[in-house]
């Protein structure tokens, strides 16, 4: 989604990289130990758990911990339950903004999402009130280095993924959310880990902000992103290059 990685990028000019490194292990974390009770302990028979590694890997986090999470998880009493939550609404400009979480408290994590919405020009919807403008993909992608644009059109094809496009960043191959878990691992067969691979929101339209507006919006999904709460936001907008330039300066 092109205003979520735009964001992110802009969004890596900032300072305290040790605070943000121990902010992103933690929501690793808890992915890793809710596929961990999901499933099995054992990422071979656990294909979420097989996802929440490669999250780590990511983030460049160490082996070590990520085996103590998984065993902390699959132990009796093995600490925090975590459940999944959704929250849906509007930032500023209309902005469309899903937020997804793990939190072993509903309401504390509603109260704060709520009040973020609130501070930050927006108002929190029901569920589904803004996820009907996206839509639910698998995505893997794989540096341009491991195969040439026609290989890897065809793996994605043979592995049942319903598209594959090759930019100068790299390939990318989408799938069904059913077909996630099954693309990832016939491409993993044949071209080693990938770069990524995640469930992912992309809209089917983009708000296009200019820098007063893009400003608001990205102080929304940073104080959402800063809370222990929430795993990933998403949003449907894009930023004119020049504001993208003047954002990041």
């Amino acid at each position: 989604m092109a205003g979520h990685s735009q964001f992110k990028n802009i969004m890596h000019r900032k300072g305290a990289q040790d605070a943000k490194r121990a902010k992103q292990f933690a929501k690793v974390i808890r992915e890793i130990t809710v596929a961990t009770r999901e499933g099995m302990p054992d990422p071979a028979m656990n294909p979420r758990l097989r996802a929440a590694i490669s999250a780590a890997r990511e983030v460049n986090m160490p082996k070590d911990t990520v085996e103590r999470a998984i065993k902390k998880a699959s132990g009796a009493g093995g600490g925090d339950d975590y459940v999944e939550v959704r929250y849906e609404g509007y930032g500023p400009a209309g902005v469309a903004v899903i937020v997804e979480g793990l939190t072993d408290n509903r309401n504390r994590t509603a109260s704060d999402v709520r009040a973020a919405f609130s501070k930050h020009g927006g108002s929190l919807g029901e569920t589904n009130s803004v996820s009907f403008m996206f839509q639910r993909l698998g995505v893997i992608t794989y540096p341009l280095d491991v195969a040439t644009e026609d290989e890897m059109l065809e793996a994605g094809i043979e592995a049942g993924a319903d598209n594959v496009e090759t930019t100068a960043e790299g390939h990318e191959i989408t799938c069904a959310v059913e077909s996630f878990f099954a693309v990832r691992d016939a491409l993993e067969t044949r071209f080693g880990e990938p770069a990524s691979a995640r469930l992912d929101w992309r809209p089917d339209t983009v708000v296009t902000l200019d820098e007063e507006k893009a400003s608001s919006v990205l102080k929304l999904i940073d104080v959402l992103e800063e809370n222990d709460d929430v795993q990933s936001v998403y949003a449907n907008f894009d930023l004119p290059d020049d504001v993208a330039e003047k954002l990041s300066a």
